[in-house]
């Protein structure tokens, strides 16, 4: 090949490739048609293309496009006796085209090279320089494979990872109606016809297309979003911007927290590809905010209307919730209507929802109205306040009385000194209610102070001038002083009562939990973050130091929005470390906001709920250990109960027939010699056939036999399957064609599970009717079938009649040892496939046995 007159850049000029990838939503839509289309656009640009590596599936169309395209001669490489292409990759980077084209990005490389994965190999590409259009389909995405697999009963071996994917510098959805993709496959354009029927009864049903559809679309939807994050940050863009409907439901733990994500759920459902998210914020003061069990159970709700669970640390509510929103770039925001009464919004002010409204800015904020509305009690009085409380209930209790004096004193010639000193009263209980004792002592000396300076005669003096008048400004202090101190005290009483019922519900959640059993340890773990606001739990070993399980806050400082300076958190709480013993083996480290001492008692309620906890995951765990022994105990007394009879039966009729030939006492005629050895050969070969089914399924269980894979044709191990069977002339049907591809197999043990099937439907099947055997080749995969016109299995029966010594139906003990399938379904797995039972159409059992198709050259 000529070598390319262009000139190169240095290499340490070079840029890293661009990767282009064309995402599928399923096999067939048209990825690799795209691609070569695209190679021809950039080709008549001028761009240097190469083909690296591009299978046409035998498609006329997709053929033609290759004309004018440079192709690179492909690798051979042999392996288990075969040769098989691949990209030459060597061949690639010395020919450094500006543009190389490779198919099927999740492929496995043959070993022998230098990377086990194609997209290993394209990593490479990229970072000589070289630009490369690939194409995946979404089933081969490494985090949705099991979710396929769930949909469409078909296993994915060969994956690639998302952040292969995601770190494209473009991905072009190729996507394709279900009715439209079932046409093309009907009319031979995907697969080829052997195949079609299997392909549109299994994989490409309707279902399952529209499942995909939809996966794909919402994969690349969230790239996209990742996308927009990125440019947002980058740019320190922090308004919202309204690219897709996101609905944040703000939760209490109260009991109007199912009607309020009833209702955001039903304004997310609106908008085509709403998210509902839910997110409870968590004051820092320890446990009285909320009922865990409540919030527990609206987080199953959530999670079952689709939505995500989110919870946050803030003592500024509003603040905290707006800043998740915007980190999330909501678009809406759904609160409850307070549940406070009108005593109790006059006495505290403005509420949560509307310091919200008013701060929300380009946020739309619905005020949702439910059945608890004003019916709540008011806040718990006297409680330790926090610090910015305190210093508020200082200045309260400064400038209430001046304030009260001051609109008094226009009113003076109106009002007596009664009740100039009943309204100061007032004011010094409002104090009391704010800030406490010590405000409300501040605010009774200066409403005494005041009303002496301003009320009692002689004014604009502290002198008094009559008695009476000095024992009413007595009177006035000690009234202030008993009352603002009685309201602490029962705003105390109140908190207690308020922590001791919030102390009550987490534990009685809390014992709930470890009673319903699974998964205790880290549901434990995650509920002790939760309720008491942490950012880390850990379970250490104590002996070792070694982290056994641990769960974190999923969610950064809601206070910080996301374009904002890494400076703001500079002023942020220092983490704090606690150590719990938890039983004698484990310790609970708590990492977060130091816990103050009122909570330790609940804390060693969930400490001495965790020592259960894993007390019961070892005592489990030890019974798993014993459970294979009592499981090898029963097999041990099923065999000897087998062995008793089945092997006996044979042997005693071969030693019949032996002794009768060695008999000198009876002289036998030709035939029955004959009929003798015909017996005698018959026990024999009955008895070796099931010593190898009861060796080998030994073999199994202990994990000693290992498969010999290789490509294997199904004409070759048939007739030989055939021929082992009791009666080699039985009816058996082969619609095997010469289409099939080879699979992935060991002969000798295909050829056994081939013949125990065939063996088990010629005993059900009615006499006379033939038992037919298909295969048909789907994907990577090749479905055997054997179809027999026997009674059928119940649903109920399928999996049991593939467990040792089960004969369902048999009414005698001359049938077998039911290890046949047993062993074949223990076979077919060992050799990486499937043996299941299905119904036959119009009656009868059709055995499906699934294998890896081998890849040929």
């Amino acid at each position: 090949m000529p070598a390319d007159p262009r000139p190169r850049p240095h290499p340490e000029d070079r840029r890293p490739g661009r990767l282009r990838v064309y995402l599928g939503a399923a096999p067939g839509v048209g990825k690799t048609y795209r691609m070569l289309d695209e190679a021809h656009r950039r080709r008549e640009r001028g761009t240097d293309v190469v083909v690296g590596w591009l299978d046409t599936h035998d498609r006329p169309r997709t053929a033609r496009l290759l004309d004018g395209l440079e192709q690179l001669p492909r690798a051979t490489r042999e392996y288990r006796g075969a040769e098989f292409a691949e990209l030459d990759l060597d061949g690639l980077l010395a020919r450094r085209p500006e543009l190389a084209l490779v198919d099927e990005l999740a492929h496995t490389n043959v070993p022998g090279g230098r990377h086990a994965k194609r997209w290993q190999d394209v990593e490479e590409l990229l970072a000589a320089g070289i630009d490369v259009v690939t194409t995946v389909n979404i089933q081969h995405l490494e985090s949705l494979n099991d979710v396929v697999q769930k949909i469409t009963g078909v296993p994915q071996r060969e994956t690639v990872p998302d952040e292969v994917v995601r770190r494209a510098d473009q991905i072009e959805l190729v996507d394709m109606a279900p009715q439209a993709l079932r046409r093309r496959l009907a009319h031979g354009n995907v697969y080829r016809a052997e195949q079609v029927d299997a392909a549109l009864a299994h994989y490409f049903r309707i279902g399952n297309l529209t499942a995909l559809r939809e996966l794909a679309l919402l994969w690349l939807a969230g790239r996209v979003d990742e996308g927009l994050r990125d440019y947002r940050a980058a740019h320190r863009i922090d308004r919202v911007w309204e690219t897709r409907e996101r609905v944040v439901v703000a939760l209490t733990g109260g009991p109007e927290g199912v009607t309020l994500i009833r209702r955001a759920a039903r304004i997310s459902d609106r908008a085509a590809g709403g998210e509902l998210l839910a997110v409870h914020v968590s004051r820092s003061d320890g446990l009285a905010g909320a009922s865990p069990g409540r919030l527990a159970e609206q987080r199953r709700l959530v999670e079952s209307l689709g939505g995500s669970y989110h919870s946050v640390v803030g003592d500024d509510i509003p603040e905290a919730l707006l800043a998740f929103a915007r980190a999330r770039d909501a678009t809406q925001l759904v609160l409850g209507t307070s549940r406070r009464g009108r005593l109790n919004r006059f006495l505290t002010g403005p509420g949560i929802g509307e310091t919200t409204v008013d701060r929300s800015e380009d946020i739309d904020v619905h005020m949702v109205t439910h059945a608890f509305t004003g019916r709540g009690r008011l806040p718990p009085l006297g409680r330790r306040h926090s610090r910015r409380r305190t210093r508020s209930g200082y200045a309260a209790g400064l400038a209430v009385p001046v304030m009260l004096t001051a609109a008094l004193s226009q009113a003076h010639h109106a009002l007596n000194l009664t009740t100039d000193a009943l309204i100061l009263q007032l004011g010094v209980v409002a104090v009391a209610l704010l800030g406490g004792a010590v405000s409300a002592l501040l605010a009774s000396l200066a409403a005494s102070l005041l009303l002496n300076y301003y009320f009692i005669p002689p004014v604009h003096t502290f002198t008094i001038g009559e008695a009476n008048n000095f024992i009413a400004l007595a009177v006035f202090a000690a009234v202030a002083l008993c009352v603002s101190t009685v309201v602490d005290h029962a705003g105390r009483q109140t908190a207690r009562a308020a922590r001791a019922t919030a102390e009550a519900e987490t534990l009685s959640t809390l014992a709930g939990s470890v009673l319903r059993g699974a998964d205790a340890v880290p549901a434990l773990l995650e509920r002790t973050r939760t309720s008491f606001g942490l950012d880390t739990v850990t379970l250490l070993d104590r002996a070792t130091g070694r982290a056994l399980d641990a769960v974190e806050s999923p969610v950064e400082s809601p206070a910080e929005s996301p374009a904002e300076s890494p400076d703001t958190t500079a002023t942020a709480d220092p983490v704090h470390t606690t150590d719990l013993p938890v039983g004698p083996d484990a310790l609970l480290r708590l990492t977060g906001r130091r816990l103050p001492d009122t909570d330790q008692r609940v804390l060693a309620a969930f400490g001495a709920h965790l020592a259960a906890a894993l007390e019961r995951d070892r005592l489990a765990t030890a019974a798993a250990e014993v459970e294979p022994i009592r499981a090898a105990d029963r097999m041990r007394t099923a065999l000897l109960a087998a062995v008793s009879h089945d092997l006996r039966t044979p042997l005693a009729a071969a030693l019949a027939s032996v002794g009768s030939l060695r008999s000198p006492d009876v002289d036998f005629s030709a035939e029955d010699r004959a009929e003798l050895l015909t017996l005698a050969d018959e026990s024999l070969h009955r008895l070796t056939r099931l010593v190898d089914n009861l060796l080998d399924l030994s073999r199994l269980q202990a994990g000693a036999l290992t498969p010999h894979l290789r490509p294997t044709h199904l004409d070759e191990v048939l007739p030989a399957a055939l021929d082992a069977l009791a009666t080699p002339d039985a009816p058996v049907r082969s619609a095997v064609t010469e289409a099939v591809p080879p699979v992935l197999a060991d002969p000798p043990l295909l050829e056994r599970v081939l013949a125990n099937v065939l063996a088990n439907a010629l005993r059900h099947n009615p006499p006379g009717a033939p038992v037919l055997v298909t295969a048909s080749a789907h994907a990577d995969r090749v479905e055997i079938r054997v179809v027999d016109r026997g009674p059928g299995i119940p649903p109920e029966d399928r999996d049991r009649v593939f467990l040792p010594f089960q004969r369902l139906g048999d009414t005698d003990n001359t049938t077998g040892t039911g290890l046949g399938l047993a062993l074949s379904r223990g076979l077919a797995e060992a050799m990486g496939g499937t043996l299941t039972a299905e119904d036959t159409p119009g009656g009868g059992t059709t055995m499906l046995l699934t294998l890896r198709a081998a890849e040929t050259p």
